[in-house]
């Protein structure tokens, strides 16, 4: 049985530009696969740079990150990796507004070789997994914000990725759409054995999660 966590961070730091001011102190952190962690603490505690770090977008001044049990500084550099094994859900959703929502979500497919009716076959596909396929031919322009997230979800999913990473992914949302998107990353999780690393300040994603960990000045507080 392996017992390899799908993420491992080993004394992970993370310099500011200056090369002074730190970000991030020394985090060790598993994430197991299935799992769906929220990572929670004020504004400029780390949070989003620890995110970042897990999914590649940033490299950690010291300290290593694995992912199951390979340094991720060698697998992420492979031709393709992250784009078919992570997902990324931010709070301001970096949609295409002058595209409808099917060719939103059919973007990551594009650099990949397979026939375009396979392509739209999986873009409907996680469009009606997160409820939005009665909009599938609307400009994103003329969505709601929750509506919008949806389908920033969807993109995110068409690729099949083993992780998502959202960050502050309900930071734009009334309570009631925040509250539906994260039934959603819920049932997805549970459902789809989808890993799940969400950052917020919001106390109630804790009702959602199953494992939650605090950061302040770029240091692990507290953990549940």
């Amino acid at each position: 049985m392996n017992d390899e966590p799908l993420i491992r961070a080993v004394g992970i730091s993370r310099y500011y530009s200056d090369g002074k001011a730190l970000a991030l102190d020394k985090i060790n952190l598993k994430i197991a696969k299935g799992e769906f962690l929220v990572i929670k603490g004020p504004s400029g505690s780390g949070k989003s740079t620890l995110l970042h770090l897990i999914g590649g977008l940033d490299l950690p001044t010291c300290g290593q990150i694995y992912f199951q049990g390979q340094p991720a500084s060698n697998v992420y550099r492979q031709a393709g990796f992250r784009v078919n094994h992570l997902g990324f859900v931010f709070q301001s959703f970096y949609l295409w507004p002058a595209l409808n929502v099917l060719e939103n979500v059919l973007l990551p497919l594009m650099e990949i070789s397979l026939p375009r009716q396979e392509k739209i076959r999986r873009a409907r596909e996680v469009i009606g997994l997160v409820g939005v396929d009665d909009k599938i031919l609307s400009c994103v322009n003329n969505l709601s914000m929750g509506q919008r997230q949806r389908v920033a979800i969807a993109r995110a999913l068409v690729m099949g990725p083993e992780l998502v990473l959202a960050d502050e992914p309900t930071g734009n949302l009334d309570s009631k759409n925040a509250e539906n998107i994260m039934n959603l990353f819920k049932t997805l999780n549970k459902q789809n054995n989808l890993t799940v690393v969400m950052v917020t300040h919001e106390d109630k994603a804790l009702e959602f999660c199953d494992r939650w960990i605090h950061l302040s000045d770029g240091r692990l507080a507290e953990a549940c």
